[in-house]
C-alpha cells in the first residue's frame, strides 16, 4: 500500500540571528583604503588634466565647485565604507557557509554544502601584502561565484576550504 503524501506546516523557523558569526580581518580595511585611493588619485589626475587641456573658459569659472563636488563624492563613498566594513561577516556551520554585508542594502548569502563544487583562494596584490585572501565557494550550474569572503587570514582561508572540500566529499 502506497503511503500517503504529507506536507506539514512549519511552526518554528530556525532563529538564524543566533548564528555567531565572525569579523573579517580588521588589515582587510587597509586594503580597501589602498585600492579606494589609488582610485581616487587616478581620478583626480584625470580631472586635472580636463581642467587644464580641455575645460573651456566657460567651465573654468566653476571649476572650484568641479573640484568640491569631486571630493565630497568621493568622500561619501569612503564614509560608505568605512560604515560598512564592521557589517562583514561570516560564519561557519556544520552544514553550510554564510556570509553577510551591506549598510543600505544588507544582504546575507548562505550555501550548504551539498549544494557546493568547489571552493577558491584567491589573492590580490594589495591583499598579499597584509597576508589575506578571498574564499569564492561556487555551485552548480552557475559560472560566477555564488559567495565571496574578501579579507581572511591565508591560514584561515586553507583551512576553510580543506573543511568545506571534506564535507563536500563525504
Amino acid at each position: 500500500m502506497a503511503t500517503q503524501f504529507q506536507n506539514e506546516v512549519i511552526l518554528a523557523l530556525p532563529d538564524i540571528s543566533k548564528i555567531e558569526f565572525k569579523r573579517i580581518d580588521k588589515s582587510y580595511f587597509k586594503v580597501i583604503t589602498i585600492n579606494f585611493f589609488l582610485v581616487f588619485i587616478l581620478f583626480f589626475i584625470g580631472l586635472v588634466v580636463l581642467h587644464q587641456f580641455v575645460f573651456s573658459d566657460d567651465v573654468s569659472a566653476y571649476v572650484i565647485y568641479i573640484y568640491a563636488l569631486f571630493f565630497i563624492f568621493f568622500g561619501c563613498i569612503f564614509a560608505y565604507f568605512l560604515l560598512s566594513f564592521p557589517k562583514r561577516k561570516y560564519a561557519l556551520r556544520e552544514k553550510d557557509i554564510s556570509y553577510k554585508d551591506g549598510l543600505l542594502a544588507r544582504k546575507m548569502t548562505t550555501v550548504p554544502f551539498s549544494r557546493i563544487q568547489h571552493v577558491e583562494i584567491d589573492e590580490k596584490p594589495i591583499s598579499r601584502l597584509f597576508g589575506l585572501s578571498s574564499l569564492s565557494v561556487y555551485t552548480a550550474g552557475d559560472s560566477s561565484d555564488d559567495l565571496e569572503i574578501k579579507g581572511i587570514q591565508k591560514e584561515t582561508a586553507l583551512q576553510i576550504k580543506e573543511f568545506i572540500s571534506t564535507k563536500v566529499n563525504e
